[in-house]
């Protein structure tokens, strides 16, 4: 098994900067891609942001050159820097394991950020 645990949300006004993190603990080696997901009330969850274990990354359309998703295998950490927001991207944030390409495995928690305009 896998635990992942978000921090950093928080709220933040238009134009501003925000990072979350994410920490995995348990079978680590296990796991290959892991990705960063949002759900806003009333919306479906989306695919935000990707990365792989050798560091190839996938961004969503509406984040791109915007966020930075980032990796440290030596700390078990996963990061989403997020610049430039907007209140469009007011959601709750999920850290997301997966061991391969049939679907995302773990999820934490997640953790809030508000983009007030």
């Amino acid at each position: 098994q896998v635990q992942l645990v978000e921090s950093g949300g928080g709220l933040v006004q238009a134009g501003g900067s925000l990072r979350v993190s994410c920490v995995a603990s348990g079978i680590i080696f296990s796991i290959n891609d892991m990705g960063w997901f949002r759900q806003a009330p009333g919306k479906e969850r989306e695919l935000v942001a990707q990365i792989s274990r050798l560091g190839r990354t996938y961004y969503a359309d509406s984040v791109k050159g915007r966020f930075t998703i980032t990796r440290d295998n030596t700390k078990n950490m996963l990061y989403l820097q997020m610049n430039s927001l907007k209140p469009e991207d007011t959601a709750m944030y999920y850290c997301a394991a997966r061991k391969s390409e049939s679907g995302y495995d773990y999820w934490g928690q997640g953790t809030q950020v508000t983009v007030s305009s």
